[in-house]
């Protein structure tokens, strides 16, 4: 049964932060993020108004898809530290006000998992998808088992077998979802997250969270899997929280998560709607990728109007049963400043996302403004074709200004991963100390969300202007306009009458007429 309740109190307005662990901060001069870090680091989080941190996997993995491939989910990857390590991680946070999700990959494992070596040498063994012949997608046997392991996303990452929606006489690997293969992974599911639940952590992002039951034509059986997750959830941890990376909140929403993310793949459109805003090509590019000019973007040549309508379906289907996540980037895709989007044109990107009704999710490091770097080496899986590598969006943090970055004290051939070598690279130190700095504007806007509830993930919205500029009115007492392009734009607005500024720069709202500077925003209280 779907659940119709939106989940605990405080995912009704959170404001969420990715962290890619390995390259957040690193205590202990590896070269590599930790734990001790991003615990170090959590004032800035605080300071922020950060209240909901995700973490990317820091479960034990050989990080051949940069910890998506997970050996061990019960123990962290020694690199980040210890179980203890996190648990200090998770209790810090929680006297800041700031909750811990972790990434719970849950349609695969490693292919250096206990369970599939295992099963690799166990033709009883049905805990992954196996089949006797070659068949297409499939990958030899590494093991004494003859036949064939099907990969759920690269070659090492073996499906967990959840089942088959349909049946087929030519493919009897296909178990149903209730044979003894699929009930114990579930039942594992269920272990691994009481585990973590039982130390403190507050929910999950589900990796792939889509893919679980194989051959499932409206996500019918793999709704009824999480759909029973959910309900022992609401049993018995209810102020935890389960997010989807699934790219269609309706649908992930539906399935039983309390949120999912509007992303660049996923839905009809496979991600158009996140797409159409912010991606200018010059990052993360998939091959089959076919849009126009994205609207944030200082030509002008783009239009809201696919994000909006997408928005506006999701959120019909979604209201009082979840909620929809709105990201600057995440570690697949590009940051906001790629290519030639500069930190000088993000102002107008946040004051609409920490505006808009639905959940901000703020990407490590964009609220400073970091780049996308290009031409970095293939690192722990990060290209995924010949104008697909994650490696860009995965640099270091970049803390201060002294030659590491304040991310690390190793040598630079050490890292993770190369720093950005700009000299003019941004910092939090140096923004910090800057109120009319991207960083400070970020911090304002989340404070000018919380004083203003109006502005946050549920109060209305009425789209006055869908171009350039941008210009809606939310729960009728706020008028947000936002003008990416370069070029000054006006709107008229004869029948609203001018407001108090809250934050703006470059917009002014008089005799009727809206007028907007180039990369330009404007929150005005009416």
């Amino acid at each position: 049964m779907t659940s119709t309740r939106p989940g605990p109190d405080w995912l009704a307005d959170a404001v969420l932060y990715q962290i890619y662990p390995q390259t957040f901060a690193d205590s202990d001069g590896d070269g590599i993020g930790d734990f001790n870090g991003i615990t170090a680091h959590l004032d800035h989080l605080a300071w922020l108004g950060v209240d909901t941190v995700w973490l990317n996997p820091c479960f034990a993995s050989p990080f051949r898809d940069a910890g998506y491939d997970i050996s061990d989910y019960l123990a962290p990857a020694p690199r980040y530290g210890t179980s203890q390590d996190l648990v200090a991680l998770v209790e810090a946070a929680r006297a800041k006000g700031i909750r811990i999700l972790l990434d719970l990959v849950a349609g695969h494992t490693s292919d250096r998992h206990p369970w599939f070596l295992a099963s690799a040498d166990d033709p009883a063994d049905h805990r992954y998808v196996w089949c006797e012949e070659p068949f297409e997608g499939f990958v030899a046997s590494p093991g004494r088992r003859p036949g064939y392991y099907l990969p759920n996303f690269f070659d090492c990452q073996p499906a967990l077998n959840f089942g088959y929606a349909r049946a087929r006489s030519d493919q009897p690997w296909r178990q149903p979802v209730d044979a003894e293969g699929p009930r114990a992974n579930r039942a594992a599911l269920r272990e691994i997250m009481q585990h973590w639940l039982s130390l403190g952590l507050a929910g999950f992002r589900v990796d792939m969270a889509s893919t679980l039951v194989k051959d499932d034509p409206g996500y019918v059986e793999t709704a009824k899997l999480w759909n029973e997750l959910r309900d022992w959830l609401d049993r018995t941890h209810p102020g935890a929280a389960l997010f989807a990376e699934w790219g269609d909140p309706a649908v992930a929403v539906g399935a039983g998560f309390h949120a999912d993310f509007f992303l660049q793949f996923g839905g009809a459109t496979r991600g158009l709607p996140l797409r159409s805003l912010l991606n200018n090509n010059a990052g993360t590019v998939e091959e089959f990728w076919q849009q126009g000019p994205c609207y944030f973007d200082a030509e002008g040549n783009g239009s809201p109007q696919v994000f909006l309508d997408a928005w506006r379906d999701a959120a019909a289907l979604t209201d009082g049963s979840g909620h929809i996540a709105l990201p600057t980037a995440n570690h697949d895709f590009s940051r906001l400043s790629t290519g030639p989007r500069g930190r000088e044109q993000l102002a107008p990107v946040f004051a609409f996302q920490l505006t808009w009704p639905t959940l901000p999710a703020i990407y490590y490091g964009d609220e400073i403004g970091m780049r996308y770097l290009p031409d970095l080496p293939d690192t722990e899986g990060s290209v995924l074709g010949p104008h697909y590598n994650r490696a860009g969006s995965r640099t270091p943090m970049q803390w201060d200004a002294t030659p590491g970055a304040g991310f690390s004290t190793a040598p630079a051939e050490r890292r993770y991963l190369p720093l950005d070598p700009d000299p003019h690279r941004p910092d939090v130190a140096t923004q910090r100390s800057d109120p009319g700095s991207l960083l400070n504007l970020v911090r304002r806007l989340i404070a000018l969300r919380r004083a203003h509830p109006g502005l946050g993930a549920h109060g209305g919205v009425e789209v006055l202007h869908a171009g350039y500029p941008l210009v809606h009115r939310r729960s009728g007492r706020y008028l947000v306009a936002v003008n990416p392009r370069r070029e000054p734009a006006e709107l008229p607005l004869p029948d609203i009458k001018p407001g108090r500024p809250l934050e703006a720069r470059g917009v002014e709202h008089s005799d009727g007429l809206l007028r907007t500077e180039g990369f330009s925003y404007g929150i005005f209280e009416l």
